[in-house]
């Protein structure tokens, strides 16, 4: 079993462990090992400039998520025995741990769903309180929305804004998105829009695979939520626009069982995400939108269809992107789904920088035969039996909602798998 710990300034370690990963949190280290990174370094100043006090509990569930992702860097996938599933034993500091500990195991379960990993968990007691006591006035946004510069995100946005909604937009700096993300913001509202880095700093090698990496966006909505006020039913909303189809990630072949495909907002993930939150008091409600539709649905029923023309093409959807010299591959699933999404909606596919790979038909791309076989399969067997036992969480009335969802996907695919001459 790998071990990280994550620790603030006033519990640093008396020793060193070289068989153990060591994080610090918010301050650099002052020893110099090769085994001791950071993490957070620039959150409070993001707060102070947001003007946002986060709560105990907010701030608790960030230090969380910060140690999760920082391990989840850190621990390389191919020194497991079976080259993906990891053993990992985290140890955090917190600043109310025993009352964390009535969700440990929700958590543990949480992250094991997400990443495909064996997590143990065991919170401890900062010595000194890291929260920040400047207050501040709150916005008048009305709700919290994700914005990750993606096609779905920006249709949330729109989406949102032609409701008569004022939302506060909560973005992860990433390279190649975060002039986009300023750009979407923008175009609703003047500081709305709360875009903070992660800032993992550790020497070594780093793992990509990277499946938990979500928990801290949802991390950084939840600490953006202390600065607004809750609806009249003591509540906060945060949507988190993402179609169906991506957000199920229903496995397209047998190659792809499990956490090989991401899970970052799939509904077991959310589920457990919103029971945590509701055990620990925090008063915000993850609403999902477009849980029922595809992307091609999700934009063919926007409600600002000028806007959304004029902007879509600017957004990013590739898991590939930043290694590609921030291009779409153009094969992979999240490519697939979205060229598939403009022609759903009847128009010419003009993506910012184009594809690595336009034509499909000479394609070598797994993802591209696999998605040929899914259409295949569908067509043969129906949705129910190609989906097997991968719904088995969804409840009666949902599972049909939800096979719906695969069906459509599937089938918008297979309209750009036509077109290239791959069907």
């Amino acid at each position: 079993m790998s071990k990280v710990i994550c620790y603030t300034r006033s519990c640093v370690p008396k020793e060193y462990d070289e068989k153990n990963w060591y994080f610090e949190m918010f301050s650099r280290p002052e020893t110099d090992q090769k085994n001791v990174g950071c993490v957070g370094l620039q959150l409070f100043s993001n707060l102070r400039r947001a003007r946002v006090k986060p709560t105990e509990e907010a701030l608790d569930f960030a230090m969380i998520a910060m140690s999760v992702v920082s391990a989840d860097k850190a621990i390389l996938r191919k020194d497991s025995s079976d080259g993906w599933t990891r053993e990992i034993e985290l140890s955090v500091c917190l600043h109310n741990p025993t009352k964390w500990n009535q969700v440990k195991e929700k958590l543990e379960f949480m992250l094991r769903f997400v990443s495909g990993d064996f997590w143990k968990i065991d919170f401890k007691s900062v010595q000194e309180s890291v929260l920040p006591q400047e207050a501040y006035e709150q916005r008048d946004n009305d709700c919290l929305c994700l914005l990750s510069g993606g096609m779905d995100s920006l249709v949330g946005a729109i989406d949102l804004h032609e409701s008569g909604r004022n939302p506060l937009f909560v973005a992860q700096t990433v390279r190649g998105d975060a002039e986009h993300q300023r750009e979407y913001a923008a175009l609703f509202g003047e500081n709305n829009l709360c875009q903070w880095s992660n800032s993992i700093n550790k020497r070594g090698g780093s793992e990509n695979s990277t499946r938990a990496r979500s928990i801290i966006f949802f991390a950084y909505a939840l600490l953006a939520s202390c600065s607004i006020a809750a609806n009249e039913k003591g509540r906060k909303e945060l949507f988190v626009p993402e179609n169906g189809f991506i957000s199920l990630n229903i496995a397209l072949d047998s190659l792809r069982l499990g956490t090989l495909s991401t899970k970052t907002t799939h509904p077991v993930y959310m589920k457990a995400l919103q029971e945590i939150w509701d055990s620990m008091g925090m008063n915000v409600d993850l609403i999902l939108p477009y849980r029922f539709k595809t992307k091609g649905e999700v934009l063919l029923e926007c409600k600002n269809q000028e806007l959304m023309r004029q902007f879509i093409f600017g957004t990013t959807s590739c898991g590939k992107y930043q290694r590609h010299g921030l291009r779409h591959c153009g094969t992979c699933v999240p490519c697939l789904v979205r060229r598939a999404s403009f022609k759903r909606i009847g128009i010419a596919d003009e993506t910012e920088n184009g594809y690595c790979v336009d034509e499909l038909k000479n394609s070598d791309s797994l993802d591209v035969a696999a998605a040929a076989l899914a259409s295949v399969q569908i067509r043969k067997v129906g949705v129910d039996k190609f989906v097997k036992s991968a719904l088995s969480f969804a409840p009666s009335d949902e599972r049909k909602l939800y096979e719906g969802v695969v069906e459509r996907g599937i089938f918008e695919i297979e309209e750009i798998l036509k077109e290239n001459e791959v069907l």
